[in-house]
């Protein structure tokens, strides 16, 4: 046998992916380790957090200060010349509020920025100069939102807790925020970077019943170390540092992801132009031509018809829809996706009763980013519910689930013998022969079978592919041993990429507790500390 034909991968890097990746791009260079004063210590990121003597609270060593606010989770003994505070200690915390709605004269033409903590929702910046509305002067005046000065350290109070920003110029918030107008000292970026490590703990001094609220007492609570403004820089300063490394592999985690993505797309159309499987052709000429086997499909569709319809009139399978296909390899055919099938359907659109146990009902929403079913989330019904379903059609393992209703075109085999039913938004395709199956289950997930099903949508309120058209749909049908010889090569460069997939979204959530990890080393005084004299001589100079 030949070897495999390798498939160009979008980038040579995805074939060697590790955990260097990184590895690499968040450690110090070493000119940098060697500047690190070693009688401060230096920061390794992959460190555990929590290890090291500066997290045991009982720990008085030298140069230390004891924590006066011994409840806090956080660290408590402190570097000297560092004190615990309140953030009533260093800030005035006020609060927001909304100007009626139903007068326009506070919002119409209004030039006052306002910010509401849906404005924070999904916002990176660490800065911002205005939310979605701006209100007016009477409107300010008219409620108890404030004109709060540049540099407030804005702080999302309820719905949720714990989304920061720093005011970039002069603002006002709505009564969802308990905002920080820091006192001389203080720098906003030092504060901005502790309340992002800090959700968890204002979450536990927050209560309510419909949902949590830190109140303002509470929120002039919240304990924070406060290192002298000249430290205060540089922990900013290695905060960011260290976030912008993080930034950058995270960014090509998630390049990489998107090329995996790509990769998969450019295999499927690979195989379905037959250049997976080009070299095979050659090496195998005398086989069975796909115009054959379509004929053998066809005799056997009909005796299986005809054996589970006695006596009525057998329909022949709809031809298949080729205008603006392209051209197959030869030995190739199209045929319809029904000529294949045994049965196309879906089950009765009245929906069936919820249940807090039963079968699985399976709709789109239960289909997994992985190309699996969710089934331990789906709905659940009744048994008595499930047989009037089954009259129908039932799903069964190697039967093709094929999302017809709102989200269109989704494709998911059917791989075990789990119990359950699928959604009236699922067509149910049931291939001739299992190994079948696995062969369409791929050829729909491809370029010119998606173009088709996105012809074929009706484009209404809920997007909608009727089953006939599903029936019409032009499959390119190889040969019996080639579609083999195609699902194996498939099988082969995905589990490489799902490989490739997995390690990466092991890296991104690790990820994101190092991001964790450098916030709660940085306040717990464990951030690196440079060397005043080799990296910031002026540190010695004060503020």
């Amino acid at each position: 046998m030949k070897p495999r034909r390798k498939l160009k991968t979008p980038e040579t890097s995805l074939s060697k992916f590790s955990e260097d990746f990184m590895a690499e791009r968040l450690q110090p260079s070493m000119q940098e380790r060697e500047s690190l004063d070693p009688e401060q210590g230096s920061m390794v990121l992959n460190e555990p957090v929590g290890a090291g003597p500066c997290a045991c609270p009982g720990n008085k060593g030298q140069g230390t200060k004891q924590s006066e606010h011994t409840g806090s989770p956080l660290q408590r003994n402190l570097p000297e010349g560092w004190e615990w505070k309140t953030l009533g200690d260093i800030a005035e915390v006020c609060g927001g509020g909304t100007p009626r709605t139903n007068d326009p004269a506070n919002f119409e033409g209004g030039s006052i920025p306002w910010v509401t903590p849906a404005d924070l929702s999904g916002y990176t910046s660490k800065k911002i100069g205005h939310g979605s509305r701006n209100i007016t002067e009477k409107g300010l005046l008219s409620s108890s939102a404030r004109l709060l000065p540049s540099g407030t350290v804005l702080f999302t109070s309820r719905a949720p807790i714990g989304y920061v920003a720093i005011a970039a110029n002069p603002i006002a918030t709505n009564q969802g925020f308990k905002s920080f107008v820091l006192k001389e000292g203080i720098l906003p970026d030092y504060v901005y970077w502790y309340l992002k490590g800090s959700k968890d703990l204002a979450e536990s001094l927050a209560s309510g019943t419909t949902f949590l609220e830190l109140s303002g007492a509470k929120a002039k609570q919240l304990p924070i170390p406060v290192a002298p403004l000249s430290q205060q820089k540089l922990i900013v300063a290695e905060i960011e540092k260290q976030f912008s490394r993080l930034d950058e592999a995270v960014a090509g985690l998630k390049r990489i992801k998107a090329n995996l993505k790509r990769y998969k797309a450019a295999v499927l159309k690979a195989a379905v132009e037959g250049k997976l499987t080009e070299e095979w052709r050659k090496a195998n000429p005398n086989v069975e031509a796909g115009a054959e086997l379509l004929k053998r499909i066809l005799v056997e569709r009909k005796m299986k018809w005809e054996e589970k319809n006695p006596g009525k009139k057998y329909k022949e399978p709809v031809a298949p829809d080729i205008s603006n296909l392209p051209e197959l390899p030869e030995g190739w055919v199209w045929a319809s996706v029904d000529s294949i099938c045994h049965q196309i359907g879906d089950v009765d659109h009245k929906m069936p009763k919820a249940k807090e146990t039963g079968i699985p009902y399976i709709s789109t929403k239960d289909f997994s980013p992985d190309g699996g079913i969710n089934y331990e989330n789906a709905k659940r019904i009744d048994q008595s519910d499930y047989d009037k379903l089954c009259r129908k059609i039932f799903p069964e393992k190697g039967d093709i689930l094929l999302s017809r209703y709102g989200t269109v075109g989704e494709v998911r085999l059917v791989r075990n013998k789990t119990l359950f039913q699928a959604s009236y938004s699922i067509a149910i395709l049931k291939p001739l022969t299992e190994k079948m199956s696995a062969y369409l289950s791929f050829v729909l997930q491809t370029e010119p079978i998606q173009r088709q099903i996105k012809k074929h949508t009706r484009a209404t309120a809920q997007p909608d592919l009727g089953l006939s058209h599903i029936r019409c749909l032009g499959m390119p049908l190889a040969p019996t041993y080639e579609q083999q010889r195609i699902i194996d090569e498939i099988d082969h460069l995905f589990s490489v990429a799902d490989e490739i997939d997995a390690a990466v979204e092991t890296n991104l959530k690790r990820a994101e507790r190092l991001r964790q990890g450098i916030l709660t080393k940085a306040f717990s005084a464990r951030l690196a500390l440079r060397s005043k004299s080799t990296i910031h001589p002026e540190a010695s100079k004060g503020a």
